[in-house]
């Protein structure tokens, strides 16, 4: 058996590795999952806005999907214990913490309901197989007072 030197070694396996690069594509940054998370909260709002409930239903989780196994029942219960996030008024991003470095991802937001009254909602964001973040759950708590400015 002939033992080949380093440069030889490294140039065989260069020249075996690129072409396998090359034909996979680029190779994906890391992600942001707070950013992520947040895209996808606001597909939802936006799916909410319109009445959209196929689409709302679609960034649901699975554990969600089981709870309410049709998009019209989703809907549903969105009207009824979700309201101000249904046809919200304005909204914006607060506070986000990981847990399990990026397994899920809480996000704080301030939502101004239609009514004027402003909410907090916490969202639950789990991180699904396919890398994409899915709603798993959100707590509603109202705003009673004047955080100041």
């Amino acid at each position: 058996m002939r033992l080949r030197s380093l440069p030889a070694v490294l140039s065989l396996i260069v020249s075996l590795v690129l072409p396998l690069a090359v034909l996979s594509g680029p190779v994906a940054a890391a992600e942001d999952p707070v950013a992520d998370a947040q895209a996808v909260i606001s597909a939802q709002i936006k799916a909410l806005m319109h009445d959209d409930a196929a689409a709302a239903y679609g960034f649901a989780s699975p554990s969600i999907r089981s709870l309410f196994p049709d998009e019209e029942q989703f809907l549903a219960m969105v009207r009824k214990n979700y309201a101000p996030v249904y046809h919200l008024g304005t909204y914006a991003f607060g506070r986000s913490r990981l847990i399990g470095g990026g397994e899920m991802v809480l996000q704080e937001v301030m939502i101004g309901a239609r009514e004027g009254k402003d909410w907090t909602a916490i969202y639950q964001m789990r991180l699904m197989d396919d890398g994409s973040y899915k709603v798993d759950g959100v707590r509603m708590v109202p705003n009673t007072g004047s955080m100041g400015i």
